[in-house]
């Protein structure tokens, strides 16, 4: 795998740029006090060599200055040192994934071992029911065998011994049949007038549910004309009737809830102006009188009233 190219970290630059700047400034120093003749106890580190061909022994040559340490050169090591241990804590992590890995693999391989040992010990075990089914089933079928032909040999002895008696066994039974058919007889006589008397009560239960229910639909229908009565009352006192409209009608469809609250009211059919000025007096008043009755709300939930501009 190629080497990836070493590049300055972020978190180097400001640093850098620092060392550079400190580095830039002692050089601009250095060349500024060249410029200028200082005491020669004030000049460090310098070193003045003689020339055989110019004698003159106050020209100063080069300064020999103390060589610094490259920070820059550093800090590339130092981040280097920090890159193996980052690679090598990475190859760590690989490996440890790696061998999370096998083991997950490990132990999915042997849950599906384990499974597979169970399906085989279930199929075994099916396999063994299976088997004792058969055999109790067929102890069960030679156990009945032995049965019908210990029964085949009683019947046979049975009808010898019927064989003798058959004659008083034939009157015996014409008796029988006779008290029986009589019974018979009885037995319907009793039930045809049960089912009358039965039928004779169904009707007057019936007629008594038919009276109640007339009368109850004629206490709903009493409960649907009054919060009707009720219901066109306070529309007329709520509603302002211009005298263009007297004598003109509208039909509106008005949906209630429960408690009466105006859920809708229809555009109208009939006159427009009594229309929206009915509909909107309705709309204003918002809850009208409603019966507790769930009869008579059914009945009352969706209903259509003519109203007369008066």
């Amino acid at each position: 795998m190629a080497k990836k190219p070493w590049s300055w970290p972020k978190e180097w630059t400001t640093p850098l740029l620092l060392s550079l700047a400190v580095h830039v400034g002692i050089v601009a120093l250095l060349a500024f006090g060249m410029n200028f003749k200082w005491p020669l106890d004030h000049l460090p580190m310098q070193i003045t060599v003689l020339s055989a061909d110019e004698p003159d022994p106050d020209e100063p040559v080069e300064i020999v200055q103390a060589v610094t340490v490259d920070q820059a050169a550093v800090e590339q090591r130092v981040q280097e040192i920090r890159e193996r241990e980052r690679q090598q804590k990475l190859a760590e992590e690989q490996r440890q994934a790696e061998l999370q890995r096998r083991a997950e693999e490990a132990r999915k391989a042997r849950e599906a071992e384990q499974a597979r040992l169970r399906e085989i010990q279930k199929q075994q075990e099916e396999e063994r029911r299976r088997l004792e089914r058969e055999k109790a089933q067929a102890q069960k079928e030679r156990e009945e065998a032995e049965k019908a032909a210990a029964a085949a040999a009683e019947r046979r002895k049975r009808e010898e011994e019927a064989a003798r008696k058959a004659e008083e066994e034939r009157k015996r039974k014409e008796e029988e049949a006779r008290k029986a058919e009589q019974e018979r007889l009885r037995r319907e006589r009793e039930a045809q007038e049960r089912a009358e008397r039965e039928r004779q009560i169904q009707e007057q239960l019936e007629r008594e549910a038919a009276a109640r229910q007339r009368a109850r639909q004629q206490q709903v229908q009493s409960e649907v004309e009054r919060y009707s009565a009720l219901i066109r009352e306070t529309v007329r006192r709520n509603w302002i009737v211009d005298d263009s409209m007297r004598g003109k009608e509208c039909r509106l469809s008005i949906t209630l809830a429960r408690s009466g609250f105006v859920t809708s009211v229809s555009e109208g059919d009939g006159d427009r102006a009594v229309c929206d000025s009915a509909r909107r007096a309705i709309l204003r008043i918002g809850t009208l009188p409603m019966s507790q009755d769930p009869d008579v709300y059914e009945q009352m939930k969706n209903i259509t009233f003519p109203f007369i501009a008066e």
